[in-house]
């Protein structure tokens, strides 16, 4: 049997250096709602801060978009929340085509991408990411989706937390960090620890591990009213949640749109670093 070809990933570069590696046409099984990623992210001395298909959760694909109930589709992967059965194996799960890059350049691209199940497409994708420099030592990843239904009726966004799992309102933006010996700090700026910054809203959320950190910030209003969810014991991963405890319903012909910018930075960051930097990546 003939391997499947691989495409090539693109190399996103920030002030000359390499940062980031983003897979558009991924070879994966179905069931871990093969889509784009950006896999591996690095700090610009060169650690890692991603991690890719980890054996606690396969089909964490390291920085994405990715959604668990797509109208009762699954684009996040593995098992499907079923109320009243919990977490079950369904034949459900959706694809993130790539379909074109409108720009790619060494820094960014803009990107076309159909969210479909089979040959039906429920969503379409419009995609801009960007790398800017902000010190020596901490770079940002600007990241931007917007998801238009294309379907003639409404199209809902869920999660299991809607599903009727409490604490668990995972799905939009998705950040997989690597697993350390010790478990990453993760902190606001008036809170600190997971169960305190977990499900609530907050301007930026900072995640600390060995010799990195990653400060994530919503840069517009709607952004910043979707809540934080947050792992550091389990695993260390942070999103930001676009159905926490009702669904996102979207018309035909609606358009969700949320950017989240991501400072990358070499070592650990006090509380008041990590402010400065939120605001210097949100607006540069």
């Amino acid at each position: 049997m003939t391997a499947p070809r691989t495409t090539p990933p693109l190399t996103l570069c920030c002030a000359g250096r390499p940062v980031a590696r983003y897979t558009y046409r991924p070879h994966l099984d179905v069931r871990l709602a093969p889509r784009p990623y950006l896999h591996p992210v690095t700090t610009l001395h060169g650690t890692p801060v991603t991690e890719l298909m980890p054996a606690d959760h396969p089909h964490h694909l390291g920085v994405g978009i990715a959604v668990p109930d797509v109208a009762g589709h699954n684009f996040w992967g593995g098992r499907t929340y079923v109320r009243d059965r919990g977490p079950t194996a369904l034949d459900n799960h959706g694809v993130q085509r790539h379909t074109a890059f409108n720009l790619r350049d060494p820094d960014g691209f803009v990107q076309e991408l159909s969210w479909s199940v089979g040959e039906e497409e429920l969503l379409r994708e419009r995609r801009t990411v960007a790398a800017t420099a902000l010190t020596d030592t901490a770079w940002a990843l600007d990241f931007t989706f917007s998801l238009t239904n294309t379907t003639a009726g409404t199209v809902s966004l869920g999660s299991p937390a809607t599903n009727g799992r409490p604490g668990a309102a995972y799905g939009g933006f998705f950040w997989r960090a690597p697993k350390e010996a010790d478990v990453p700090e993760a902190y606001t700026a008036d809170a600190e620890g997971e169960a305190a910054v977990h499900g609530r809203p907050a301007d930026w959320l900072a995640l600390s591990g060995g010799g990195w950190t990653l400060v994530f910030a919503g840069a517009t209003e709607p952004t910043r009213r979707d809540p934080w969810f947050v792992r550091s014991a389990d695993y260390p991963g942070v999103g930001s949640s676009l159905a926490h405890t009702e669904p996102l319903s979207v018309g035909a012909g609606g358009t969700v749109v949320r950017r989240i910018v991501t400072v990358v930075a070499d070592g650990r960051l006090t509380r008041e670093e990590a402010a400065g930097l939120a605001r210097k990546a949100v607006t540069a």
